[in-house]
Protein backbone atom coordinates (compact mmCIF):
# COMPACT_ATOMS: atom_id res chain seq x y z
CA UNK A 1 0.00 0.00 0.00
CA UNK A 2 0.94 3.60 -1.34
CA UNK A 3 1.99 5.83 2.01
CA UNK A 4 1.32 9.47 0.67
CA UNK A 5 2.21 10.73 4.56
CA UNK A 6 -1.88 10.63 5.86
CA UNK A 7 -3.04 8.79 8.79
CA UNK A 8 -4.98 6.25 7.61
CA UNK A 9 -8.82 5.56 9.55
CA UNK A 10 -10.24 2.09 9.54
CA UNK A 11 -10.78 2.45 13.51
CA UNK A 12 -14.62 0.99 13.61
CA UNK A 13 -16.09 -1.12 10.93
CA UNK A 14 -19.67 -1.81 11.20
CA UNK A 15 -20.72 -5.09 9.76
CA UNK A 16 -24.46 -6.46 9.67
CA UNK A 17 -24.91 -10.10 8.49
CA UNK A 18 -27.62 -12.17 9.65
CA UNK A 19 -27.89 -16.07 8.48
CA UNK A 20 -30.18 -17.58 6.37
CA UNK A 21 -30.10 -20.38 4.54
CA UNK A 22 -32.32 -19.36 1.90
CA UNK A 23 -29.68 -16.56 0.94
CA UNK A 24 -29.29 -16.11 -2.72
CA UNK A 25 -26.69 -14.44 -4.45
CA UNK A 26 -27.56 -10.91 -6.08
CA UNK A 27 -26.10 -9.15 -8.92
CA UNK A 28 -23.24 -6.47 -8.83
CA UNK A 29 -25.71 -4.77 -10.86
CA UNK A 30 -28.03 -4.23 -8.06
CA UNK A 31 -29.44 -0.60 -7.09
CA UNK A 32 -28.33 1.67 -4.58
CA UNK A 33 -30.37 5.02 -4.07
CA UNK A 34 -30.79 7.72 -1.64
CA UNK A 35 -30.03 10.19 0.90
CA UNK A 36 -27.71 8.74 2.50
CA UNK A 37 -25.61 7.82 -0.14
CA UNK A 38 -24.19 11.90 -0.15
CA UNK A 39 -23.28 14.21 2.16
CA UNK A 40 -25.71 16.34 1.11
CA UNK A 41 -28.92 15.40 3.41
CA UNK A 42 -28.43 16.10 6.67
CA UNK A 43 -30.44 13.64 8.66
CA UNK A 44 -31.22 12.12 12.14
CA UNK A 45 -30.18 8.85 10.69
CA UNK A 46 -29.34 8.52 7.25
CA UNK A 47 -30.67 6.42 4.92
CA UNK A 48 -30.52 4.50 1.07
CA UNK A 49 -32.06 1.97 -0.59
CA UNK A 50 -30.92 -1.64 -2.21
CA UNK A 51 -32.86 -3.19 -4.72
CA UNK A 52 -31.65 -6.57 -5.39
CA UNK A 53 -30.94 -7.32 -8.85
CA UNK A 54 -30.65 -11.94 -10.04
CA UNK A 55 -27.46 -12.56 -12.15
CA UNK A 56 -30.25 -12.84 -15.03
CA UNK A 57 -30.50 -8.72 -14.60
CA UNK A 58 -33.90 -9.24 -13.33
CA UNK A 59 -35.20 -7.78 -10.11
CA UNK A 60 -35.77 -9.53 -6.98
CA UNK A 61 -39.80 -9.23 -6.09
CA UNK A 62 -38.96 -11.54 -2.99
CA UNK A 63 -36.16 -11.31 -0.69
CA UNK A 64 -32.74 -13.08 -1.75
CA UNK A 65 -31.84 -12.93 2.16
CA UNK A 66 -30.76 -10.43 4.77
CA UNK A 67 -27.33 -11.26 4.32
CA UNK A 68 -27.22 -11.13 0.50
CA UNK A 69 -24.92 -8.31 1.33
CA UNK A 70 -23.06 -6.47 3.75
CA UNK A 71 -22.53 -3.19 4.17
CA UNK A 72 -19.23 -1.39 5.93
CA UNK A 73 -18.93 2.15 7.03
CA UNK A 74 -15.25 3.24 7.95
CA UNK A 75 -13.39 6.25 7.95
CA UNK A 76 -10.33 8.03 6.23
CA UNK A 77 -7.79 10.01 7.06
CA UNK A 78 -8.40 11.83 10.43
CA UNK A 79 -6.58 11.80 13.61
CA UNK A 80 -6.89 8.41 14.51
CA UNK A 81 -10.43 8.94 15.73
CA UNK A 82 -12.99 6.34 16.06
CA UNK A 83 -16.20 5.87 14.35
CA UNK A 84 -19.64 5.72 16.29
CA UNK A 85 -22.08 4.82 14.04
CA UNK A 86 -25.64 2.62 14.72
CA UNK A 87 -26.14 0.95 11.52
CA UNK A 88 -29.05 -1.55 10.81
CA UNK A 89 -30.50 -3.26 7.65
CA UNK A 90 -34.25 -3.61 6.97
CA UNK A 91 -35.84 -6.35 4.55
CA UNK A 92 -39.05 -5.06 3.34
CA UNK A 93 -39.70 -8.98 1.78
CA UNK A 94 -39.72 -7.46 -1.96
CA UNK A 95 -36.56 -7.70 -3.16
CA UNK A 96 -35.86 -3.87 -1.82
CA UNK A 97 -34.20 -3.24 1.51
CA UNK A 98 -33.33 0.00 3.54
CA UNK A 99 -29.90 0.76 4.97
CA UNK A 100 -30.30 3.41 7.72
CA UNK A 101 -27.34 5.27 10.00
CA UNK A 102 -26.67 7.47 12.58
CA UNK A 103 -23.60 9.47 13.59
CA UNK A 104 -22.64 10.15 16.91
CA UNK A 105 -20.16 12.66 15.38
CA UNK A 106 -19.27 14.98 11.82
CA UNK A 107 -16.42 13.35 9.91
CA UNK A 108 -14.18 14.55 7.10
CA UNK A 109 -14.81 11.75 5.08
CA UNK A 110 -16.89 8.71 5.22
CA UNK A 111 -16.32 5.49 3.38
CA UNK A 112 -19.40 3.41 2.65
CA UNK A 113 -19.41 0.17 0.86
CA UNK A 114 -21.81 -2.67 -0.04
CA UNK A 115 -20.70 -5.77 -1.21
CA UNK A 116 -21.80 -8.88 -2.44
CA UNK A 117 -21.56 -12.10 -0.44
CA UNK A 118 -18.41 -12.67 -1.85
CA UNK A 119 -16.93 -9.42 -1.35
CA UNK A 120 -17.42 -7.73 -3.99
CA UNK A 121 -18.96 -4.39 -4.85
CA UNK A 122 -22.60 -3.98 -5.54
CA UNK A 123 -23.61 -0.87 -8.08
CA UNK A 124 -22.09 2.19 -7.73
CA UNK A 125 -19.90 0.82 -4.31
CA UNK A 126 -17.92 2.20 -2.73
CA UNK A 127 -19.22 5.58 -2.36
CA UNK A 128 -17.06 8.51 -0.45
CA UNK A 129 -18.91 10.93 1.54
CA UNK A 130 -16.17 14.09 1.69
CA UNK A 131 -15.70 17.54 3.58
CA UNK A 132 -18.04 17.41 6.66
CA UNK A 133 -19.97 14.75 6.80
CA UNK A 134 -22.67 16.21 10.06
CA UNK A 135 -24.67 14.44 12.18
CA UNK A 136 -27.90 15.26 13.61
CA UNK A 137 -26.46 17.60 16.48
CA UNK A 138 -24.52 19.57 14.43
CA UNK A 139 -25.21 23.12 13.93
CA UNK A 140 -24.59 23.81 10.67
CA UNK A 141 -27.21 25.26 8.87
CA UNK A 142 -27.45 25.83 5.28
CA UNK A 143 -27.84 29.68 4.41
CA UNK A 144 -29.61 28.84 0.87
CA UNK A 145 -33.09 27.98 1.11
CA UNK A 146 -33.42 26.71 -2.39
CA UNK A 147 -30.16 24.93 -2.39
CA UNK A 148 -31.27 23.23 1.18
CA UNK A 149 -34.66 22.12 -1.27
CA UNK A 150 -32.72 20.65 -4.01
CA UNK A 151 -30.01 18.91 -1.78
CA UNK A 152 -33.23 17.53 0.06
CA UNK A 153 -35.38 17.00 -3.08
CA UNK A 154 -38.00 18.35 -1.66
CA UNK A 155 -41.59 18.20 -3.76
CA UNK A 156 -42.14 22.03 -5.07
CA UNK A 157 -45.66 21.72 -3.91
CA UNK A 158 -47.07 21.04 -0.64
CA UNK A 159 -50.72 20.37 -1.24
CA UNK A 160 -51.16 20.75 2.46
CA UNK A 161 -49.65 24.00 3.01
CA UNK A 162 -51.35 25.66 0.06
CA UNK A 163 -54.84 24.42 1.70
CA UNK A 164 -54.15 25.64 4.89
CA UNK A 165 -52.04 29.09 3.64
CA UNK A 166 -54.71 30.02 1.00
CA UNK A 167 -56.99 32.15 3.38
CA UNK A 168 -54.60 33.52 5.05
CA UNK A 169 -53.05 34.65 2.00
CA UNK A 170 -55.65 37.08 1.12
CA UNK A 171 -54.82 39.35 4.60
CA UNK A 172 -51.94 41.56 5.41
CA UNK A 173 -50.92 40.57 8.81
CA UNK A 174 -48.49 42.29 11.69
CA UNK A 175 -47.28 39.87 14.30
CA UNK A 176 -47.93 42.56 16.62
CA UNK A 177 -51.58 41.92 16.24
CA UNK A 178 -51.67 38.76 15.53
CA UNK A 179 -49.84 36.74 18.54
CA UNK A 180 -51.50 38.89 21.34
CA UNK A 181 -55.05 37.71 19.58
CA UNK A 182 -54.86 34.23 19.40
CA UNK A 183 -53.86 35.10 22.87
CA UNK A 184 -57.25 36.75 23.33
CA UNK A 185 -59.53 34.22 21.29
CA UNK A 186 -57.99 30.92 23.38
CA UNK A 187 -57.04 32.15 26.81
CA UNK A 188 -57.91 28.53 27.64
CA UNK A 189 -55.18 27.20 25.08
CA UNK A 190 -52.29 25.83 25.73
CA UNK A 191 -49.15 27.10 23.40
CA UNK A 192 -45.33 27.16 22.70
CA UNK A 193 -44.72 30.52 21.18
CA UNK A 194 -41.46 30.69 19.49
CA UNK A 195 -39.38 33.65 17.64
CA UNK A 196 -37.23 33.12 15.02
CA UNK A 197 -34.42 35.71 14.82
CA UNK A 198 -31.16 35.12 12.71
CA UNK A 199 -31.50 31.23 13.05
CA UNK A 200 -31.78 31.28 16.74
CA UNK A 201 -34.76 29.89 18.63
CA UNK A 202 -36.28 31.63 21.18
CA UNK A 203 -39.46 29.81 23.17
CA UNK A 204 -42.41 30.84 25.88
CA UNK A 205 -45.15 29.11 27.26
CA UNK A 206 -48.69 29.36 27.30
CA UNK A 207 -51.03 27.60 29.21
CA UNK A 208 -50.93 24.97 31.92
CA UNK A 209 -50.38 21.84 29.95
CA UNK A 210 -47.78 22.22 28.09
CA UNK A 211 -45.28 19.04 29.04
CA UNK A 212 -45.90 18.48 24.26
CA UNK A 213 -43.67 21.62 24.15
CA UNK A 214 -40.79 19.09 24.14
CA UNK A 215 -41.71 17.49 20.54
CA UNK A 216 -42.18 21.17 19.16
CA UNK A 217 -38.75 22.54 20.52
CA UNK A 218 -37.02 19.72 19.13
CA UNK A 219 -38.01 19.75 15.86
CA UNK A 220 -37.68 24.03 16.07
CA UNK A 221 -33.85 23.13 17.07
CA UNK A 222 -33.62 20.29 14.56
CA UNK A 223 -34.24 22.59 11.54
CA UNK A 224 -33.09 25.43 12.72
CA UNK A 225 -29.74 22.98 12.09
CA UNK A 226 -30.00 22.20 9.14
CA UNK A 227 -31.12 24.88 7.10
CA UNK A 228 -31.56 28.82 8.28
CA UNK A 229 -35.24 29.31 8.85
CA UNK A 230 -37.69 32.76 8.22
CA UNK A 231 -37.11 35.31 10.77
CA UNK A 232 -40.93 34.86 12.28
CA UNK A 233 -42.99 34.53 15.24
CA UNK A 234 -45.62 31.56 15.86
CA UNK A 235 -47.73 29.87 18.14
CA UNK A 236 -48.02 26.05 18.19
CA UNK A 237 -51.40 24.48 19.33
CA UNK A 238 -50.09 21.69 21.95
CA UNK A 239 -53.21 19.90 22.25
CA UNK A 240 -54.77 17.75 20.27
CA UNK A 241 -57.69 19.36 19.23
CA UNK A 242 -57.82 21.86 16.18
CA UNK A 243 -58.52 25.73 17.52
CA UNK A 244 -59.68 28.23 14.85
CA UNK A 245 -62.75 28.31 13.25
CA UNK A 246 -63.13 29.33 9.64
CA UNK A 247 -64.63 32.79 9.49
CA UNK A 248 -63.23 36.27 8.06
CA UNK A 249 -61.59 37.14 10.99
CA UNK A 250 -59.73 33.48 11.38
CA UNK A 251 -55.94 33.13 13.02
CA UNK A 252 -53.10 31.46 11.42
CA UNK A 253 -52.77 28.92 14.58
CA UNK A 254 -50.59 26.45 14.10
CA UNK A 255 -51.44 22.59 15.35
CA UNK A 256 -51.08 18.82 14.89
CA UNK A 257 -54.05 18.16 13.79
CA UNK A 258 -56.85 19.20 11.53
CA UNK A 259 -60.61 19.17 10.83
CA UNK A 260 -62.24 20.19 8.01
CA UNK A 261 -64.60 22.44 10.45
CA UNK A 262 -61.14 24.34 11.46
CA UNK A 263 -58.81 26.89 9.85
CA UNK A 264 -55.65 25.47 11.69
CA UNK A 265 -52.50 25.73 9.83
CA UNK A 266 -51.44 21.75 10.07
CA UNK A 267 -48.11 20.75 11.09
CA UNK A 268 -46.99 16.64 11.01
CA UNK A 269 -48.41 15.31 14.17
CA UNK A 270 -45.71 14.96 17.24
CA UNK A 271 -45.70 11.54 17.11
CA UNK A 272 -44.47 10.93 13.52
CA UNK A 273 -42.41 14.24 14.43
CA UNK A 274 -40.67 12.40 17.27
CA UNK A 275 -40.43 9.36 15.37
CA UNK A 276 -38.37 10.64 12.60
CA UNK A 277 -35.81 12.61 15.43
CA UNK A 278 -35.30 9.90 17.26
CA UNK A 279 -35.33 6.79 14.77
CA UNK A 280 -32.42 4.31 16.08
CA UNK A 281 -33.11 6.34 19.65
CA UNK A 282 -35.71 6.00 22.11
CA UNK A 283 -38.68 4.85 19.83
CA UNK A 284 -39.15 1.25 18.59
CA UNK A 285 -41.59 2.22 16.32
CA UNK A 286 -40.94 4.79 13.22
CA UNK A 287 -41.28 4.98 9.60
CA UNK A 288 -38.73 2.86 8.01
CA UNK A 289 -38.81 0.30 11.12
CA UNK A 290 -42.40 -0.66 9.56
CA UNK A 291 -41.50 -1.01 6.21
CA UNK A 292 -38.74 -4.47 7.97
CA UNK A 293 -41.78 -5.53 10.19
CA UNK A 294 -44.63 -6.03 7.91
CA UNK A 295 -45.57 -9.57 8.71
CA UNK A 296 -46.30 -12.50 6.60
CA UNK A 297 -47.10 -12.39 3.08
CA UNK A 298 -50.21 -11.04 1.53
CA UNK A 299 -51.34 -14.80 1.10
CA UNK A 300 -50.27 -15.92 4.44
CA UNK A 301 -52.33 -13.01 6.49
CA UNK A 302 -55.42 -13.58 8.97
CA UNK A 303 -57.85 -12.28 6.39
CA UNK A 304 -59.67 -10.45 9.38
CA UNK A 305 -60.25 -6.65 9.88
CA UNK A 306 -57.54 -6.03 13.37
CA UNK A 307 -57.82 -2.96 16.15
CA UNK A 308 -56.84 -2.51 19.55
CA UNK A 309 -56.84 0.55 20.63
CA UNK A 310 -58.31 2.41 23.98
CA UNK A 311 -61.50 3.65 24.38
CA UNK A 312 -61.67 7.05 23.31
CA UNK A 313 -64.10 7.75 21.17
CA UNK A 314 -67.88 5.88 21.06
CA UNK A 315 -67.09 4.56 17.61
CA UNK A 316 -64.39 2.24 19.05
CA UNK A 317 -67.07 0.99 21.43
CA UNK A 318 -69.22 0.14 18.54
CA UNK A 319 -66.74 -1.50 16.87
CA UNK A 320 -65.58 -3.99 19.65
CA UNK A 321 -69.25 -4.61 20.10
CA UNK A 322 -69.23 -5.27 16.03
CA UNK A 323 -66.32 -7.53 15.94
CA UNK A 324 -67.19 -9.23 19.55
CA UNK A 325 -70.68 -9.79 16.92
CA UNK A 326 -68.25 -11.24 13.86
CA UNK A 327 -65.26 -12.94 15.15
CA UNK A 328 -65.23 -14.34 11.81
CA UNK A 329 -64.60 -11.17 10.32
CA UNK A 330 -62.62 -9.17 12.81
CA UNK A 331 -60.16 -9.55 15.48
CA UNK A 332 -60.80 -6.21 17.74
CA UNK A 333 -60.22 -5.29 21.75
CA UNK A 334 -59.91 -2.65 24.16
CA UNK A 335 -56.22 -2.08 25.53
CA UNK A 336 -57.48 0.68 28.02
CA UNK A 337 -60.81 2.50 29.21
CA UNK A 338 -60.56 6.15 30.49
CA UNK A 339 -63.07 8.00 28.67
CA UNK A 340 -65.79 5.21 29.49
CA UNK A 341 -66.68 2.90 32.08
CA UNK A 342 -66.12 -0.77 31.46
CA UNK A 343 -68.08 -3.36 30.78
CA UNK A 344 -66.81 -6.70 30.33
CA UNK A 345 -70.05 -8.53 29.45
CA UNK A 346 -70.43 -6.17 27.00
CA UNK A 347 -67.09 -5.25 25.68
CA UNK A 348 -65.06 -8.01 26.83
CA UNK A 349 -62.23 -7.53 29.21
CA UNK A 350 -59.46 -5.00 28.33
CA UNK A 351 -56.36 -7.21 26.70
CA UNK A 352 -52.74 -6.52 27.20
CA UNK A 353 -50.79 -4.39 24.28
CA UNK A 354 -48.81 -6.00 21.39
CA UNK A 355 -46.14 -5.14 19.78
CA UNK A 356 -47.56 -2.93 16.69
CA UNK A 357 -45.50 -5.32 14.11
CA UNK A 358 -47.93 -7.87 15.03
CA UNK A 359 -50.54 -6.12 13.56
CA UNK A 360 -49.54 -6.95 10.57
CA UNK A 361 -50.15 -10.78 10.89
CA UNK A 362 -53.76 -9.34 9.67
CA UNK A 363 -54.60 -8.66 5.73
CA UNK A 364 -56.91 -5.67 7.01
CA UNK A 365 -56.59 -2.63 9.53
CA UNK A 366 -59.29 -1.03 10.84
CA UNK A 367 -58.53 3.05 11.41
CA UNK A 368 -60.92 4.70 13.33
CA UNK A 369 -60.48 8.40 15.04
CA UNK A 370 -59.44 8.49 18.55
CA UNK A 371 -59.53 11.90 20.52
CA UNK A 372 -58.79 13.70 16.98
CA UNK A 373 -56.72 11.39 13.77
CA UNK A 374 -55.66 7.87 15.21
CA UNK A 375 -52.02 8.86 14.46
CA UNK A 376 -51.25 5.77 13.56
CA UNK A 377 -52.49 6.03 10.21
CA UNK A 378 -48.99 6.63 8.96
CA UNK A 379 -47.39 3.36 9.96
CA UNK A 380 -50.53 1.17 8.93
CA UNK A 381 -49.87 2.24 5.42
CA UNK A 382 -46.34 1.63 5.76
CA UNK A 383 -46.97 -2.14 6.11
CA UNK A 384 -48.44 -4.40 4.20
CA UNK A 385 -51.73 -4.60 4.80
CA UNK A 386 -55.08 -3.08 3.58
CA UNK A 387 -56.41 -0.02 5.19
CA UNK A 388 -59.76 0.72 6.11
CA UNK A 389 -59.93 3.98 7.12
CA UNK A 390 -63.11 5.81 9.21
CA UNK A 391 -64.95 9.00 7.41
CA UNK A 392 -63.17 12.34 9.65
CA UNK A 393 -63.14 15.95 9.71
CA UNK A 394 -60.10 15.17 11.18
CA UNK A 395 -57.07 15.00 8.69
CA UNK A 396 -53.13 14.78 9.47
CA UNK A 397 -50.87 16.96 6.91
CA UNK A 398 -50.74 14.42 4.57
CA UNK A 399 -54.70 13.23 4.10
CA UNK A 400 -55.44 14.98 1.26
CA UNK A 401 -53.13 13.32 -1.15
CA UNK A 402 -55.09 10.66 -0.22
CA UNK A 403 -57.36 8.18 -2.83
CA UNK A 404 -60.35 6.47 -1.38
CA UNK A 405 -60.31 2.73 -3.39
CA UNK A 406 -56.81 3.57 -4.65
CA UNK A 407 -54.92 3.86 -1.37
CA UNK A 408 -57.25 2.61 1.44
CA UNK A 409 -60.87 1.72 1.68
CA UNK A 410 -63.44 4.37 3.09
CA UNK A 411 -66.08 3.16 5.33
CA UNK A 412 -68.99 5.24 6.87
CA UNK A 413 -68.15 7.27 9.97
CA UNK A 414 -70.94 4.98 11.96
CA UNK A 415 -69.64 2.03 11.00
CA UNK A 416 -72.72 1.00 9.02
CA UNK A 417 -70.86 -0.16 6.11
CA UNK A 418 -67.69 -1.63 7.52
CA UNK A 419 -68.85 -5.72 7.64
CA UNK A 420 -69.61 -5.07 4.12
CA UNK A 421 -66.49 -3.02 2.79
CA UNK A 422 -64.46 -6.32 4.76
CA UNK A 423 -66.26 -8.59 2.81
CA UNK A 424 -65.91 -7.04 -0.60
CA UNK A 425 -62.18 -7.16 0.31
CA UNK A 426 -62.44 -11.16 1.31
CA UNK A 427 -64.50 -11.51 -2.55
CA UNK A 428 -61.93 -9.40 -4.23
CA UNK A 429 -58.46 -10.15 -2.97
CA UNK A 430 -56.59 -9.15 -6.05
CA UNK A 431 -58.23 -6.12 -5.80
CA UNK A 432 -57.32 -5.50 -2.09
CA UNK A 433 -54.00 -6.70 -1.98
CA UNK A 434 -53.41 -3.72 -5.19
CA UNK A 435 -54.68 -1.36 -2.91
CA UNK A 436 -52.54 -2.03 0.11
CA UNK A 437 -49.56 -1.94 -2.18
CA UNK A 438 -50.68 1.67 -3.37
CA UNK A 439 -51.09 2.56 0.09
CA UNK A 440 -47.41 0.85 1.18
CA UNK A 441 -45.87 2.88 -2.14
CA UNK A 442 -47.55 6.29 -1.28
CA UNK A 443 -46.17 5.88 2.76
CA UNK A 444 -42.46 5.17 1.37
CA UNK A 445 -42.54 7.96 -0.67
CA UNK A 446 -44.31 10.85 0.78
CA UNK A 447 -43.76 10.13 4.95
CA UNK A 448 -40.39 9.14 4.80
CA UNK A 449 -37.98 11.29 7.09
CA UNK A 450 -36.53 13.45 4.65
CA UNK A 451 -40.51 14.57 3.57
CA UNK A 452 -41.28 15.05 6.87
CA UNK A 453 -38.04 18.17 6.89
CA UNK A 454 -39.66 19.32 3.95
CA UNK A 455 -43.20 19.87 4.66
CA UNK A 456 -42.04 21.40 8.09
CA UNK A 457 -39.26 24.03 5.93
CA UNK A 458 -42.16 24.66 3.81
CA UNK A 459 -44.78 25.60 6.10
CA UNK A 460 -42.62 28.14 8.05
CA UNK A 461 -41.20 29.82 4.38
CA UNK A 462 -44.85 30.14 3.89
CA UNK A 463 -46.30 31.36 6.80
CA UNK A 464 -43.31 33.81 7.09
CA UNK A 465 -45.04 35.60 3.95
CA UNK A 466 -48.22 36.17 5.74
CA UNK A 467 -46.69 38.95 7.86
CA UNK A 468 -45.53 42.51 6.85
CA UNK A 469 -43.71 43.46 10.13
CA UNK A 470 -40.81 42.48 12.21
CA UNK A 471 -40.82 39.61 14.56
CA UNK A 472 -39.95 40.31 18.31
CA UNK A 473 -38.28 38.42 21.26
CA UNK A 474 -40.57 38.62 23.97
CA UNK A 475 -40.50 39.52 27.52
CA UNK A 476 -39.91 35.87 29.02
CA UNK A 477 -38.94 34.45 26.31
CA UNK A 478 -35.77 31.68 26.34
CA UNK A 479 -33.32 31.34 23.88
CA UNK A 480 -33.37 27.58 23.32
CA UNK A 481 -29.69 26.39 23.39
CA UNK A 482 -28.15 24.30 20.23
CA UNK A 483 -25.38 21.58 20.84
CA UNK A 484 -22.62 23.59 21.70
CA UNK A 485 -19.92 21.22 20.29
CA UNK A 486 -19.51 20.99 16.46
CA UNK A 487 -17.30 20.45 12.89
CA UNK A 488 -18.40 23.03 10.66
CA UNK A 489 -16.61 25.60 9.27
CA UNK A 490 -17.02 29.22 11.01
CA UNK A 491 -18.26 31.22 7.84
CA UNK A 492 -21.46 30.35 8.98
CA UNK A 493 -21.63 31.02 12.60
CA UNK A 494 -20.15 34.56 11.21
CA UNK A 495 -23.16 34.95 9.19
CA UNK A 496 -25.81 34.28 11.82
Amino acid sequence: MRNDGLQLLLAFTVLVTLSDSKTKKISLESILWGPGLENKAVLPVRFFYLQAVSKKGKNFTSSPGIDSFTVHIHGGPSNNERIRVHLNKLDRQDGTFIIRYRLYRTYPLLHIDVTNIDGSHVGRSPYVLRGSVRHEQCFCPEMDVKKWQHNMQCPEQELQVNRNLEMFRKKKMRWTDVVPAILERFPRGNFAHYAVIGNKVYQMTHGSIVGFKMFSEAIMLSMARKVRLPDMELLINLGDYPQETFSPNSLPVISWCGSEENADIVLPTYDVTESTLETLGRVTLDMMSVQGNTGPHWKDKISKGFWRGRDSRQERLDFVVMARANPDLFDAALTNFFFFPSDDEKYGPKVKHISFFDFFKFKYQINIDGTVAAYRLPYLLGGDSLVFKQDSPYYEHFYHELEPWEHYIPFNRNLSDLIEKVQWAIDHDDEAHQIARNGQAFARERLMPDKIFCYIQKVFEEYAKLFTDKPKIHEGMELLEQPSECECSSKIHDEL
